[in-house]
C-alpha cells in the first residue's frame, strides 16, 4: 500500500527536528533524517531541496495567503492597516504550525546557515508584500517602506507570541501595530 506523501513529509519534519536537537543541525546528515523517518533519501529530496528548507516549509503558503489577504482588503484602506489585516488572516497558519516552529526557533537562532536562509525568505515576503501593495495603487516609494515596517512589526508580534502563548497572536499583532503608531506619532 503506498504511503501518503503528506504523512512522509510530516515524519521527515519530526525526525529532522529530533535529530537537530540531539546532534545539531550541521552534524545531522540527510541520510540520518530519512532513516529516522523510515523513508529513502530520494523521498527526502522529493519533499525538500535541502535540510535548510525544512524550517521554511510553509513560506510559499504564507506568501500566497498574505498577498491574497492584501488584495482582499477594502479599497481605500491605508497600507499599514492593510498589512495588519493581512497578518491577522495568517494567524490560523501560525497556530497550526506552532508545535514545529516553536522547536525550530532556537535552532535557527543558533545556526548561521538557517539565519541566512531565514533572512532570505523574509526578504522574499517583503518583496511580495511590496508588489501586493503596489497592485493596490500604493506608490513605489511608500510600498517597500510599509512592507518592510509591517513585516518587522509582525515579526515582533510573532516573537512575543512564541515567548508567551498566553496572549493570543491576534492580540500581539494589534499591540505591536499600536506601538508602531505611537512611535511614529512621537516623530512628528
Amino acid at each position: 500500500m503506498p504511503r501518503s506523501g503528506e504523512a512522509s513529509r510530516q515524519r521527515l519534519l519530526r525526525a529532522a527536528l529530533e535529530l537537530f536537537i540531539e546532534h545539531g543541525f550541521d552534524q545531522t546528515p540527510v541520510e540520518a533524517i530519512a532513516a529516522r523517518a523510515g523513508v529513502t533519501e530520494r523521498t527526502f529530496y522529493r519533499h525538500f531541496a535541502d535540510k535548510r528548507e525544512m524550517f521554511f516549509d510553509g513560506e510559499t503558503e504564507l506568501r500566497d495567503l498574505l498577498v491574497g489577504a492584501v488584495a482582499a482588503t477594502p479599497h481605500g484602506m491605508k497600507p499599514l492597516p492593510t498589512l495588519r489585516a493581512a497578518f491577522h488572516e495568517s494567524v490560523p497558519l501560525f497556530e497550526r504550525n506552532r508545535p514545529l516552529t516553536e522547536r525550530g526557533v532556537h535552532l535557527i537562532a543558533e545556526t548561521p546557515a538557517l539565519q541566512e536562509r531565514s533572512l532570505a525568505k523574509r526578504a522574499l515576503l517583503v518583496n511580495a508584500l511590496t508588489e501586493a501593495l503596489q497592485a493596490r495603487g500604493v506608490d513605489g516609494r511608500t510600498a517597500p517602506l510599509c512592507a518592510q515596517v509591517g513585516m518587522d512589526t509582525f515579526a515582533v508580534a510573532t516573537h512575543r507570541w512564541m515567548e508567551d502563548a498566553s496572549v493570543p497572536l491576534h492580540d500581539q499583532i494589534d499591540q505591536a501595530f499600536r506601538e508602531l503608531r505611537l512611535v511614529t506619532a512621537a516623530l512628528k
